[in-house]
């Protein structure tokens, strides 16, 4: 069993090298480190950014690695009104909020699969909803939150479930975000890679399993001390969540 984490942000990617004994394999133009953590055969590697990109950074860990299992960690725009900045949504299905290729087939629908959603494998989504659920319950993590939002001064993060939407566009504005809403209701983050991950592991038969932590409301607010969340918030979080799931998969 070989495990492939895929982080969509260097500091990301950063804070899970640094409790991971691996060595740098150059390919396909990609670094990807080989190693373990625990015990557990990981290989760890950038996604980069947008569906074509992840898609063949999957498939290069598939093929060139023999990963059997994918996890996608990373950030995402809020969409449910539930769902607040430094929450977790852990999916359960992912759709691609920007493909329409109607009227040969409904929006949404990726032609010739008769599938809109791609689903994720259960057991390790819910190994991973725990991971996540423990990592958000260090103190730590809900201090560096409540100093970037006000909100969580008193409301601890929280882990979601649900339908996360893919998109090669980063969803910055209210009027983008109110569109998502209304077009696809049950959808609880909006990012940029997951989608097409969840495609190339169905293609494969791959177990695949995604979570995001909320960084905005994927409004008019994105752009705002994004950075100071992923190096305080998101880089921590991720390193604690895949640490967590190891514990698990051991």
């Amino acid at each position: 069993m070989t495990l492939g984490i895929v982080s969509a942000m260097h500091e990301e990617l950063s804070a899970v090298l640094a409790r991971v004994q691996a060595r740098p394999v150059e390919w396909a133009g990609r670094t990807f480190w080989q190693g373990h953590w625990e015990g557990v055969p990981v290989v760890a590697v950038l996604s980069r950014i947008g569906k074509v990109a992840a898609a063949t950074t999957v498939t290069t860990l598939l093929h060139r690695f023999d990963v059997t299992q994918v996890v996608m960690t990373g950030v995402a725009g809020g969409l449910a009104e539930s769902v607040r900045m430094g929450d977790a949504v852990v999916a359960n299905a992912f759709v691609q909020h920007d493909l329409d290729a109607s009227p040969l087939f409904p929006r949404y629908e990726v032609p010739l699969y008769g599938l809109s959603r791609f689903g994720v494998d259960a057991r390790l989504s819910d190994w991973l909803t725990q991971a996540a659920q423990a990592a958000l319950a260090q103190p730590a993590l809900a201090s560096a939150v409540g100093e970037l939002a006000s909100h969580a001064n008193d409301v601890a993060p929280r882990v979601h479930t649900g339908l996360v939407a893919s998109g090669d566009r980063f969803v910055s504005s209210a009027l983008e975000s109110q569109a998502l809403r209304r077009d696809l209701p049950e959808a609880l983050a909006v990012e940029m890679e997951g989608a097409a991950m969840a495609q190339v592991c169905h293609d494969h038969g791959v177990p695949f399993a995604g979570v995001r932590l909320i960084s905005d409301r994927a409004d008019d607010t994105a752009h705002v001390d994004f950075m100071r969340f992923i190096r305080d918030v998101a880089a921590p979080a991720s390193a604690a969540v895949m640490e967590n799931l190891v514990r698990r998969l051991q």
